[in-house]
This record gives C-alpha cells, sequence and structure tokens, in this order.
C-alpha cells in the first residue's frame, strides 16, 4: 500500500495514478475522507480519555454531593469514550480497507494505456526465415508429440482443460531449464529456496494478489489457504512482521515453485499446447533493497532476464508495460517476449516489476538504517516460466524433420544432447 503522508500531502499524483492505471479515481477522495474520520475521532478519543483521568482524580477527592454529581458525569464520559473508541475504530478500518484497495503508484515514466499501449525498448536475435531454409515450421504441440515430450490428451483425461504431461524429454528438459536457472541465479549471488505451494490469506493480500488478480486465484476453502501463482507471493511473505539490519541488504532470492492460476479472462486464448496453461513451474527471482536502490535493482533483474533469453539463443524483445496492463503491486514493469514462429508475433516469457514500498508496508517489512526504521523496497523477476520457455526453444530450434537443437548452455543438463531426436512411432 502507499504511504498515507503521501496521499494527504499530493492527492494529484494519487489521481493521475488511479487514471493511469484506468482505475476509480474517486476511491481517492473515499480514502482521504476516510482518514481525515480516522485522526479526527482519534483526537476525539485522545480528548476524552484525558478528560476522564483528569475526572477519575477529582472523584478521588471529593465527598457528598459533589461526588455524586462527579459519578454522574463519569458515567455519560464513560459512555461517549467508549463511543468515540467504536468511532475511531470505524474509521481505522475503512481507512485500511480502502487503502488496500489502491493500487501502487505507477512511475511517471510508464507509458500510459492499456495492454497495446507497450514502448518497445530494444530487440535482440535474429528471426529465422524458415521459407528460406525451405520448410513450414511446425508448431510447439506438434513438435512436441514428434518428440515424445508433451502430452496434452492425457493431461485433459486426468485434469481438464489447460493440463498437460511432459513426458520422456519434455521432463528432461523441463529439468534442465531448471537447473540452468538456477546456476545462472546463483553465480549472480541469489540464494536459492524451494517455497511453499500454499499461503495464508496474508500471505497473498499482503502480495497485492487479492485485489484486481483475485479471480485468477485458487482458494481452499476449507483450509483458508491460497494455491500461489507465483513463488513472488511466499518470497514477499518471507520476512512478513520483520525488522532487517540495512547492511544485510540487498536480500535476493530465487525460488522455484509449482505455480496455479484459474486464467480467469483467457476464455478461448491459447487454447493449443501449454502456452496458458493452470499449472506450470517456474523459477522466479526476487529482491529486497532500499527504496533508493529500486530503480538500479529494477535494471539488474532485467539484465539478468536477458541473459538468461541470450543464453538460450532466442530472438525475443524487451518492453515497457503500459500503465493499465500493470499488476496491482507494481510501479514499472519490464516484459522479455520471445519470437513465437508459428505464431508470428512476440509473447511474454519474463517480467520483472519494481514494487518499491507497497509490498512491504501490507506485510510490515522493515529496514533498520541508523535509528530509522522504515519500509524497504522489493522486487521480482521471472527468469524461467518453464512451459513458455518449452514453446520457445521447441519452436525457435526445430529442424526439417522435426528434431529439436539444444542451445548450449542446457546441454550439459541434457546429458550432452545436442539434439532431441523424433521417438519411433
Amino acid at each position: 500500500m502507499i504511504d498515507l503522508r503521501l496521499l494527504r500531502e499530493d492527492p494529484d499524483r494519487v489521481r493521475a495514478s488511479q487514471r493511469a492505471r484506468g482505475e476509480d479515481v474517486a476511491l481517492v477522495d473515499s480514502l482521504l475522507s476516510a482518514d481525515e474520520r480516522r485522526r479526527s475521532s482519534g483526537v476525539r478519543f485522545d480528548e476524552l480519555r484525558a478528560e476522564q483521568k483528569a475526572l477519575g482524580k477529582l472523584i478521588g477527592k471529593a465527598s457528598g454531593d459533589e461526588k455524586a454529581e462527579l459519578l454522574k458525569k463519569a458515567g455519560q464520559l464513560a459512555a461517549d469514550v467508549k463511543a468515540a473508541d467504536a468511532d475511531r475504530d470505524a474509521a481505522a478500518a475503512e481507512t485500511q480497507d480502502l487503502l488496500l484497495r489502491l493500487g501502487n503508484l505507477v512511475h511517471p515514466d510508464v507509458p500510459v494505456g492499456g495492454e497495446e499501449d507497450f514502448v518497445t525498448l530494444e530487440t535482440h536475435g535474429t528471426i529465422r526465415d524458415f521459407a528460406a531454409e525451405g520448410f513450414e515450421p511446425r508448431d510447439h504441440l506438434q513438435l512436441g508429440q514428434i518428440l515424445g515430450a508433451i502430452d496434452v490428451e492425457r493431461g485433459a483425461k486426468v485434469s481438464g482443460s489447460r493440463f498437460y504431461f511432459l513426458t520422456g524429454v519434455g521432463a528432461l528438459l523441463e529439468l534442465a531449464l531448471v537447473n540452468a536457472a538456477m546456476a545462472q541465479a546463483t553465480a549472480a549471488g541469489f540464494t536459492p529456496m524451494l517455497t511453499p505451494a500454499l499461503v495464508r490469506p496474508q500471505s497473498m493480500a499482503g502480495t497485492g494478489f487479492l485485489g484486481q488478480a483475485a479471480q485468477d486465484v485458487y482458494h481452499l476453502a476449507d483450509d483458508d489457504l491460497y494455491l500461489v501463482g507465483t513463488s513472488e507471493v511466499p518470497l514477499a511473505a518471507y520476512h512478513m512482521d520483520e525488522i532487517l539490519d540495512a547492511d544485510r541488504l540487498p536480500l535476493r532470492y530465487a525460488g522455484f515453485s509449482p505455480c496455479f492460476r484459474r486464467e480467469a479472462g483467457s476464455h478461448g486464448k491459447d487454447t493449443r499446447g501449454i502456452f496458458r496453461v493452470h499449472q506450470f513451474d517456474k523459477v522466479e527471482m526476487f529482491s529486497y533493497v532500499s527504496p533508493e536502490d529500486s530503480q538500479a535493482e529494477h535494471q539488474r533483474l532485467l539484465e539478468w532476464e536477458k541473459q538468461w533469453l541470450t543464453s538460450l539463443e532466442l530472438p525475443y524483445r524487451v518492453i515497457d508495460v503500459a500503465s493499465a496492463d500493470l499488476g496491482a503491486s507494481a510501479s514499472r514493469k519490464y516484459d522479455c517476449e520471445a519470437w513465437i514462429p508459428t505464431q508470428g508475433k512476440y509473447r511474454e516469457l519474463t517480467s520483472t516489476s519494481d514494487c518499491t514500498e507497497f509490498q512491504s508496508r501490507r506485510l510490515s517489512i522493515r529496514v533498520r538504517d541508523g535509528k530509522q526504521v522504515k519500509p524497504l523496497a522489493t522486487l521480482n523477476g521471472t527468469l524461467c516460466a518453464v512451459p513458455r520457455t518449452i514453446v520457445a526453444i521447441l519452436e525457435n530450434h526445430q529442424q526439417a524433420d522435426g528434431s529439436v537443437r539444444v542451445p548450449e548452455v542446457l546441454r550439459p543438463y541434457l546429458g550432452g544432447r545436442e539434439v532431441l531426436e523424433p521417438v519411433a512411432t
């Protein structure tokens, strides 16, 4: 959540951010009003409590009719204190509720607009000309079936649509990707983490996933636990309710976890193959840094993502995501999109978001710098979302006979294989 003091001092900035997100601007005025009631009711409560204490001292010294009169006044004052306390609690609850509905402040350099209003920052690699090579590229599902790597029919039989099995070299390719991604992250100084896939409501809400993204989250009602859509959630909540020493920063974690998403609103989109699925594995980078270093850390996370995609020998571009396409917790977000030959377009493979102090305020994570204790900044960056990365590798490195060339970075993790060969049918 944002700083209430900033809201009071510069409400127009918050209104502009809400407008850029395409969110309710009136929420800002409702929050300002609730905050004013919270503060005034708090002052009123403190005044009445002080009066009550002073009256208690007078009663102790009084006697006879005077004491009786003071006791009568004390009874009324007690009722007033109770009412003021209730007003204060109600105003505080309303303020907190409205504050949790407010998205992070959009960075001023973020392009304003919706999903298609991004700005392309960089383009890397060369898109293959399959026509010049003399063959029509197969899509990842055809290749996966030829290689004995992907089985969506049995995935649907067992679990329903948007589920799949990775089989044979498909399973080995996932393990190779995860191990190679973790090796890169570890070399860069990240601490490897295997994280819980189930979290409590305060962890999910604290990271900002129970607002606009709530419809995409799986909830186990009997246990009041949530299945995570990314290990960002447990990694963000890892230091919940803690005060960290400044000399420990930056803290960088690389989390591996299964991820679960309802894919709400994606009906009819990417229904073929494994590009958009309900369950997948992912390696996620997560950083805790001082607030003044968050923008520099954002660039570092982006560079690590670019290093990864370059090592996989994939053509890709980097985009600055537009304001209305940001998640609630992100102040700014960069996506790396790989070229998918059979779709004839770039598709998101990785993303990195600067969440500034938004999540740390909600999760009560602070840093002690000298005598000062303050919120810190959190950032996240996808290193390898496995199914989409497999899609990009199969399609971009395919050969005319249905085999797939293995990028050099993965070969040590695939027993030295240079090529994934079709299986005998």
